[in-house]
């Protein structure tokens, strides 16, 4: 364990974040997504939840200034339903370290997959929700003035 860095990053998870560049993206995929079918690498995170993992990565990096949307979300499938309390819990885990930067696009399911099979990375997590899916989109770590 490191001070500062939450337990739920384990040393895979970390040393991927630490070795993606501006712009590179990375997944935190729901139990349901099909992390391991699309292409880029998988980091497994069976048992942990989203929200407290999205906690943890929005302390370690900032989110892409130079993009309109820093993360992206999938969209429910016409005639379906989202449940709120998702974004809801996902922006808050972000603004509580990136103030102003949840600026979240909902992204079409297969659209989302298509985006999701070029991310730098996949986090296959343990969560249950439903549309809990959410990219993010690293910005520039800059030196502290």
């Amino acid at each position: 364990m490191l001070v500062g860095i939450s337990p739920l990053i384990g040393p895979d998870l970390l040393a991927t974040l630490c070795k993606m560049g501006h712009g590179d993206e990375i997944v935190l995929a729901d139990a349901h997504f099909p992390a391991c079918s699309l292409g880029p690498p998988v980091i497994r995170a069976d048992g942990i939840a989203i929200t407290p993992l999205l906690d943890g990565i929005a302390r370690l990096f900032p989110l892409d200034t130079y993009v309109e949307y820093p993360v992206g979300m999938m969209a429910a499938v016409p005639g379906d339903t989202l449940d709120p309390s998702v974004e809801d819990g996902y922006r808050a885990a972000i603004e509580a370290h990136q103030p102003g930067m949840a600026r979240v696009q909902r992204i079409e399911r297969f659209a989302f997959y298509e985006r999701a099979a070029r991310a730098f990375a996949v986090v296959a997590t343990g969560d249950l929700a439903k549309y809990g899916n959410i990219i993010l989109a690293k910005g520039l770590v800059l030196p502290k003035p």
